[in-house]
């Protein structure tokens, strides 16, 4: 029995490490990872949330030449599908950024200390931003958490109260494949780039959280839940499907 059983252990093949390697697509060099997959019959390329890398899956034992020859063919599919992603952000003085959907043109204070904070000069909406320049990104980056937290903290709580439902923590984090979760705990979780959308889509991402609370699915009740809560759903969910890429294309570091 032993023999057999120890033989029977190691015939069960372990998947190979991933390989990753960097893809130059039209000079935009992009982080590819590449997977064998046991029960893989065609190969699968995706891009990563945010335009940040791709991600291959292959059957098992593909030759390098026809792997290669997959990624020469899909070049011009990897061109139109990565354009959506490219970002105009740029977070330095004279750039803008977004907070609840509104452009806000970058400052630096010319001070090393002091808090980021938005202003309105002259009609014009303003983020001022102390430090040195080049950390203005974090900087800004920091200031966005702390707004989404309020954002979401408030929000939550409404329509937390409208349908008796309790939260046991928020947390703000930086997720790519998704702007919200629920788990069963009642812990929900949010992307505070959301803050940088229309208060619409922030409050939609708030409702459906916390749907969750009493819905753990996507079925037609948890629907109806979440547009009991948040009427302009469907407006807000069309806005994250064609900007939401933006959003996660931003590069604070």
């Amino acid at each position: 029995m032993f023999p057999l059983l120890s033989k029977a252990r190691r015939s069960i093949r372990q998947p190979p490490a991933p390989e990753t390697r960097t893809l130059d697509v039209a000079g935009r060099l992009m982080p590819l990872t590449i997977r064998q997959h046991e029960r893989a019959t065609r190969i699968t390329l995706r891009i990563e949330p945010g335009g940040r890398g791709l991600k291959m899956t292959i059957p098992r034992g593909l030759a390098a030449r026809e792997i290669n020859a997959f990624l020469d063919r899909h070049q011009g599919w990897l061109l139109t599908k990565l354009a959506k992603f490219s970002s105009e952000t740029v977070l330095e003085p004279g750039g803008e950024i977004l907070l609840r959907g509104v452009k806000h043109r970058i400052e630096h204070t010319g001070t090393l200390r002091g808090l980021t904070e938005s202003v309105l000069v002259d009609g014009r909406h303003v983020l001022r931003v102390s430090g040195m320049p080049e950390h203005a990104g974090r900087r800004i980056a920091t200031f966005l958490k702390k707004e989404g937290r309020l954002d979401m903290e408030r929000l939550v709580a409404i329509h937390a109260g409208r349908i008796g439902a309790k939260v046991a923590s928020i947390s703000m984090k930086d997720t790519r494949s998704r702007w919200g979760s629920c788990s069963t705990d009642a812990n929900l979780s949010f992307s505070w780039r959301i803050v940088m959308a229309p208060p619409m889509v922030i409050d939609y991402l708030a409702a459906h959280e916390v749907a969750h609370l009493k819905e753990m699915n996507h079925g037609p009740h948890f629907w109806a839940l979440c547009r009991k809560l948040c009427p302009h759903m469907d407006e807000a969910k069309a806005w994250l499907k064609r900007h939401g890429s933006q959003l996660h294309a931003i590069d604070f570091d």
